[in-house]
């Protein structure tokens, strides 16, 4: 078998669990619910943020907080101070890939 497989909770919980961890992508599965973020942090990596379900409140930088519904794709370059926070009533699940792996940031970065 080539391929490899990975699972991600379906759940409403509050939720925030690696998926893939390796040399080339981190992935990872959250779901948040109302009154639920995450704490304040810099991106280690080029991040794209994918919405599945309901609405993300996203706060970069000195910015004003954007929103984004499912079906949005948001990426954020390579150390943003971030602030993503879920203030609305539906249940909010996104993924989010950093790609190269943040351990790997550095070695991406001198090739180009």
């Amino acid at each position: 078998m080539l391929e490899s497989k990975q699972g991600f909770a379906i759940t409403d919980e509050k939720t925030i669990e690696r998926i893939v961890d390796d040399e080339n992508v981190n992935i990872n599965h959250m779901v948040l619910n109302n009154g639920e973020g995450l704490p304040e942090h810099y991106s280690n990596s080029n991040v794209y943020m994918i919405v599945i379900r309901g609405t993300i409140s996203l706060r970069l930088d000195d910015q004003d907080t954007h929103i984004y519904s499912k079906g949005s794709i948001i990426n954020i370059p390579y150390n943003v101070k971030m602030n993503v926070f879920n203030d609305h009533k539906e249940t909010l699940e996104f993924f989010v890939v950093k790609a190269p792996c943040p351990k790997n940031y550095n070695k991406y970065i001198k090739i180009l």
